[in-house]
């Protein structure tokens, strides 16, 4: 019981781990031998965990930095001025459709497109809270069924290889 419960806090953990999150968290699941509906359970708890603290505070943060002395605030500086540019390419493109942009990016299971990124993202184009959470966790939830529809595949296709 107790190393189910490991196995399941190994994917809850490796979820909230900026870049590889959900993407790397199921096939962890999956490849622990770990049932792919738990597994998802537990990647989507773990992946959303950080959101609302992203969305509510990650620019105030950045703002901080950006002020820090000398050398130190120039890298934060840096990464302000390229989000907002690129937030504004965005806002552009996308118009009216901002928070179905949101949810495609974080849909999409690449590295650097999850959930940390979109949340940062939408902060920095100052997009409302609650909706924003909404694009990011249906983006996320659309990730997990991708995840764990190659996983599945994958790892079964592995199992008639080498049974």
């Amino acid at each position: 019981m107790f190393a189910l419960f490991r196995k399941y806090l190994v994917v809850f953990l490796v979820s909230m781990v900026p870049v590889i999150e959900l993407r790397g968290a199921i096939p962890i699941g999956v490849g622990m031998g770990l049932p792919l509906l738990g597994t998802y359970a537990f990647a989507i708890l773990g992946n959303m965990l950080p959101v609302p603290i992203i969305i509510l505070f990650s620019k105030r943060v950045l703002l901080w930095c950006c002020k820090l002395p000398g050398r130190w605030g120039k890298p934060f500086n840096w990464i302000y001025q390229k989000g907002m540019r690129a937030g504004d390419t965005l806002q552009q493109k996308a118009g009216g459709g901002l928070y179905v942009a949101l949810f495609i990016f974080v849909a999409i299971p690449l590295p650097g497109t999850g959930a940390w990124t979109g949340s940062l993202g939408a902060t920095l184009l100052d997009m409302k809270f609650w909706p924003s959470v909404l694009a990011v966790m249906c983006g996320v939830l659309t990730a997990g069924v991708i995840m764990g529809a190659v996983s599945a595949g994958v790892f079964g296709g592995l199992d008639f290889l080498f049974a």
